[in-house]
């Protein structure tokens, strides 16, 4: 089988790219415009990849065109869309290809606003560890994994499960198509404004996925109002966590450090001690989630779960320390909605309380971009002494509502932070250029940040070494 995936850097199709040349297929792709670490990883990926959109691109011999969801590929009018069509080749998604391939799986959906990519990962670096070949698809780059996407020779698949919608003429949410047999659900936060204008709206597929799950499923919620209000959906048995007490899992006697600690208790009374490196409180809930799961379900024994969180790396974009060798310290946070961004900020006061915060934004979802969102630039900087913001990006931009960046500007600077507007990587080197040595620095978007996460160390390590 000949399969080419048109916007192969998305993350989602690399992921799905790979298992289903894993699976047997023969895998070609295509992108533009694309940026690290996204670029890079598909380049080195070993299989054909086209740095623009060409009819020529698509092989003589095709079964099937993956089209991604991104708003900058074109949709329908792309060249390679029109030519697939032309041939009578079959146009389909990557959430509907791995539905498909995997229907007669064991398939844990880990789904939920924020923490899906970090514990979609986890669990895959836990089992995989333990020696249990299981299968994974991650949206994100783990350093702990070799790859994003995994066919995996076990029954079970670990697949990220995104709420976002699978493509304009289809408003299904991906995970509806991915034969759940157990959730994780992490949180359940209104975001999306661009597809789900009220949380009505949001909810919705969420409780969709809950009336998917087959009687001998497995649900493992976070204990969250909004959570209790769909998890009796699901006709399955239901585990709770949190990281406060509750009638399921729950952590205790957290030590927040460069290696945090805590206790990991269980609704049987049994105690777990499990260290981390990740940094941040949402990441002691986002083990605290995963290894619920794991040990509800037997998949591996206690050991196996410590020293495989202990060994776990993260995720790329998540936080990742830039310059080891800056006094400064560089962080990169991922900041694609009000909750991610929230997390990361509350993570760099945790870790780095004394030293101020310097945020460097990028607001480059729709979500952040349009103007029903404004409000949420009134606190998600609480505890930042100086926000540096760079513009939107414009593709899309007609699409919905946009917010300009003077309009963004003024908003964050009606809260009192400090708010500079810098339009290029040279004018923010420049604004970073001249710190005290006491800061603590924060980069925070889910694009391309006008490449300086891939700049900006050598320049720290530099001024600040």
């Amino acid at each position: 089988m000949r399969i080419h995936f048109t916007g192969i850097a998305g993350a989602g199709m690399a992921a799905a790219a790979l298992m289903m040349r894993q699976a047997g297929a023969d895998v070609s792709g295509s992108d533009q415009d694309v940026f690290p670490p996204m670029s890079t990883y598909v380049e080195g990926l070993g299989f054909p990849f086209f740095r623009r959109f060409d009819a020529a691109n698509l092989p003589e011999h095709l079964d099937a065109l993956v089209l991604g969801a991104s708003a900058k590929l074109g949709g329908e009018a792309n060249p390679e869309v029109v030519e697939a069509r032309r041939r009578g080749v079959r146009v389909t998604t990557f959430p509907e290809m791995v539905g498909e391939a995997t229907a007669a799986r064991l398939n844990t959906v880990v789904a939920g606003s924020f923490g899906k990519s970090t514990c979609t990962a986890l669990m895959a670096q836990v089992l995989r560890q333990a020696g249990r070949d299981v299968g994974w698809m991650v949206g994100a780059i783990s350093p702990s994994l070799p790859d994003t996407g995994h066919w995996g020779s076990a029954p079970e698949v670990v697949l990220e499960g995104d709420e976002y919608i699978i493509a304009e003429a289809d408003p299904r949410s991906k995970f509806v198509v991915y034969h759940p047999r157990d959730v994780l659900l992490t949180s359940l936060i209104h975001d999306h404004v661009n597809v789900f204008p009220t949380f009505a709206d949001y909810e919705k597929p969420f409780g969709e996925l809950m009336r998917l799950l087959p009687a001998d499923g497995l649900l493992v919620a976070r204990d969250h109002p909004a959570i209790r209000a769909i998890a009796g959906e699901a006709g399955c048995r239901l585990v709770w966590y949190d990281t406060a007490p509750c009638d399921g899992w729950y952590s205790e006697g957290v030590s927040f450090g460069e290696t945090s600690r805590f206790t990991l208790v269980g609704p049987d009374g049994r105690r777990l001690a499990l260290a981390t490196t990740l940094l941040g409180e949402h990441n002691i809930e986002n083990i605290v989630g995963v290894a619920a799961y794991l040990l509800e379900r037997g998949l591996v024994d206690e050991a196996a779960l410590a020293a495989g969180v202990e060994r776990f790396a993260g995720i790329r974009r998540r936080l990742d320390r830039l310059a080891p060798g800056s006094s400064i310290p560089l962080i990169e946070g991922f900041g694609s909605s009000y909750e991610k961004a929230r997390s990361a900020i509350e993570a760099m006061r945790l870790h780095y309380p004394e030293r101020p915060l310097t945020v460097v934004f990028e607001p480059h979802t729709f979500s952040w971009r349009n103007r029903e969102a404004l409000s949420w630039y009134d606190t998600v900087f609480d505890g930042a002494a100086r926000v540096i913001v760079i513009p939107p990006p414009a593709y899309g931009a007609a699409s919905h509502d946009q917010s300009s960046f003077e309009e963004i500007l003024e908003r964050v600077g009606a809260t009192g932070v400090a708010t500079e507007g810098r339009r290029s990587a040279e004018e923010v080197t420049a604004a970073l250029g001249d710190l005290s040595g006491a800061e603590a620095v924060l980069l925070l978007s889910s694009g391309p940040l006008l490449g300086l996460p891939d700049s900006l160390p050598a320049v720290f390590e530099r001024l600040y070494g």
